[in-house]
């Protein structure tokens, strides 16, 4: 199994498990997260869900290796062909990273040790709160191979950290560790190193406690319109889809090796 879920009260644990690839998201991946999400919103048991990474890792993004190889072309097709609903709500869809185009009623909490990069910085944005590690690093990565943002990143980013400095990392991609994400709005708490997680439940566990209707309801309204957030999603993807080639050309460049680990020079 890519992902795992596990009961804590009232509280659903959800864990991406590739940390052979940094928990990198390939199309199985993006599937169970997607379905897993709308298990949670289903589940009358559940108030909270945390999205965290197995072994030290959150998410190093979409997995490149099946973009270059043409594996995940299915799946982002299948992901294309979704993209007339209206309402992230009453009409959900798939996004390319899984969950990435719902809107959920309850809230999610990521939980980031490691990385959280590309698209797995984008999973981080579309997650309510974020608990972060102080060794953990987001970015935008994807900037260096020419693979545009198409969860939600391009508008997420802003609303959470201000336009000015959304634009900074959207076009550097440099990265950006925990305590300047505590700065500017990204990380909500920084812990130490092991401990995102713990920390996660017990924010979570501080919600459970609440009537759930009012929050619920708050949550919503502090959020943007569903038919906005469908504009948002819709713009963004219209607008990447005139660059998938250069992206497929970047991502053969990744899986053949060039700029591991964040190495710039070597692109």
């Amino acid at each position: 199994m890519s992902i795992s879920t596990a009961p804590q009260g009232r509280i659903r644990i959800i864990t991406i498990q590739r940390p052979e690839a940094r928990n990198a998201v390939n199309p199985a991946t993006a599937r169970a997260l997607y379905e897993a999400f709308l298990t949670f919103e289903a589940d009358d048991s559940a108030d909270v869900a945390i999205l965290t990474g197995a072994d030290g890792a959150f998410c190093a993004g979409f997995d490149l290796k099946t973009a270059a190889d043409g594996s995940a072309q299915s799946w982002i097709d299948d992901v294309a062909l979704s993209d007339s609903w209206t309402d992230p709500q009453a009409d959900p869809c798939p996004g390319p990273m899984g969950p990435s185009r719902l809107m959920l009623s309850k809230p999610v909490i990521a939980a980031i040790e490691g990385h959280a990069v590309a698209g797995g910085m984008e999973l981080a944005l579309w997650c309510d709160m974020r608990v972060v590690a102080q060794s953990a690093i987001f970015g935008i990565y994807c900037r260096r191979w020419g693979v545009p943002l198409i969860d939600g990143g391009t508008f997420r980013l802003p609303q959470i950290v201000g336009q000015g400095r959304a634009n900074e990392l959207v076009l550097t991609g440099r990265p950006v560790p925990a305590d300047e994400a505590l700065a500017m709005g990204l990380a909500n708490r920084v812990v130490a190193d092991g401990t995102a997680l713990q920390e996660a439940v017990a924010v979570a566990d501080t919600l459970t406690r609440f009537p759930q209707g009012c929050m619920r309801a708050d949550h919503l309204s502090a959020r943007m319109p569903p038919a906005a957030l469908a504009d948002a999603l819709k713009r963004e993807w219209a607008s990447a889809r005139l660059f998938f080639a250069e992206g497929q050309r970047g991502a053969a460049r990744f899986a053949a090796g060039k700029g591991r680990g964040g190495d710039r020079e070597d692109i």
